[in-house]
């Protein structure tokens, strides 16, 4: 403890970069922590690929509400694991079917 006080004291009271919360392995539980990954976590595949789909269809509700979550926001294709190409057609096919009202557009309260 008096050790840091006179090292602090040293370099003029100027915080430290370099401190308990810096670093790579400052998380708990993160890849540098002493389990290091508790789970494999498998690569998304794009649903629309494996299946062949082309055109997603507006009409069909039951596809899209499973992108779409409960407070009516598009989920991101970082969490679906849904291409790019075919992301932009989904938001496009949940756009189109919020305007005919098939989907809302946020959630009710």
């Amino acid at each position: 403890m008096a050790d840091e006080t006179t090292h602090r004291a040293s370099e003029g009271g100027a915080p430290s970069a370099s401190g308990p919360r810096s670093g790579a392995g400052s998380r708990p539980g993160g890849p540098a922590g002493p389990g290091g990954r508790k789970f494999f976590r498998r690569k998304k595949v794009c649903k629309f690929c494996t299946e062949k789909i082309d055109a997603i269809p507006y009409r069909d509700v039951r596809l899209l509400q499973g992108f779409v979550a409960e407070r009516g926001k598009i989920v991101p294709r970082r969490l679906t694991g849904v291409c790019t190409t075919h992301q932009r057609r989904l938001t496009r096919a949940i756009k189109q079917a919020r305007n005919i009202p098939l989907l809302p557009f946020a959630a009710r309260y």
